[in-house]
């Protein structure tokens, strides 16, 4: 009775050695040259993809808590000639500080030039086009390092199935060479070609994932600073009919 015992204690024993050396270190460690520069390549990727999405989703919730704040501070009768204080204390890369600066400055080089009810309107349409222009640039350097998300969930996993296939190439080709087709032998190198794959799926998906995210939130930021455009705007007309006003009864 004690030799199927040992027998089953040796099989568990082999076991648990084989679990060890299916490890993520052991496998890479194990695996073939190209197949490691694969994996490298992977996860470099995934630490890249990584930071661009904690930096976009800090930077964002930074940006919207801001935004609020910004647009009270439009409708309660900010002055259009002068930078207010609320937005010169805010960060010079904040997309409402640039849109707010762009449009008190074109209104400043054009103060001279209000004379007539057609010229108060040439200026208000400056105005938005300008606020377009630096809402475009502006939402464009929040959407840099996007692309990188994209490219690393599109070719992630692609990246991953050639180094599985490069490895399986290279176990059967050890199978080949040394006649043995136990589990054993084809096990390990089949293990560690999977695990590239494995790694692609890792770098991909929460890439995929996030790009869809923060592109959405994007999208919801550049509806406020629109939002925003319009208040200043709005608040811009309100301020000139009463600089008419005074100037009216001045003359009156």
């Amino acid at each position: 009775m004690a030799e199927p015992v040992d027998a089953a204690n040796a099989a568990i024993t082999g076991a648990t050695s084989a679990a060890h050396a299916l490890s993520p270190i052991e496998l890479f460690l194990q695996a073939d040259t190209v197949v490691k520069a694969v994996m490298i390549i992977l996860i470099l990727a995934s630490a890249w993809g990584w930071a661009i999405i904690l930096e976009k989703i800090i930077r964002l919730q930074i940006l919207n808590r801001r935004a609020g704040k910004l647009i009270a501070s439009v409708q309660a009768g900010l002055p259009v000639t002068t930078v207010a204080e609320s937005f010169a204390r805010a960060s010079a890369n904040d997309p409402f500080v640039t849109v707010y600066k762009a449009m008190v400055e074109e209104h400043s080089r054009s103060a001279d030039l209000i004379h007539t009810e057609a010229q108060k309107d040439s200026l208000q349409e400056r105005i938005h086009r300008v606020a377009q222009l630096a809402s475009s640039s502006a939402l464009d350097r929040l959407q840099s390092n996007l692309p990188g998300l994209a490219t690393i969930g599109a070719v992630g996993p692609f990246v991953g199935l050639f180094g599985t296939v490069w490895g399986i190439m290279t176990s059967f080709q050890g199978i080949a060479a040394s006649n043995n087709t136990s589990l054993g032998v084809v096990a390990p190198g089949i293990a560690e070609a999977l695990f590239a794959t494995a790694l692609g799926l890792i770098a991909a998906i929460p890439a995929v994932v996030f790009y869809n995210r923060i592109g959405t939130d994007i999208g919801r930021y550049g509806k406020r600073l629109t939002a925003f455009i319009g208040v200043f705007e709005i608040e811009l007309s309100r301020q000139l009919s009463r600089k008419e006003e005074r100037n009216g009864l001045r003359v009156a």
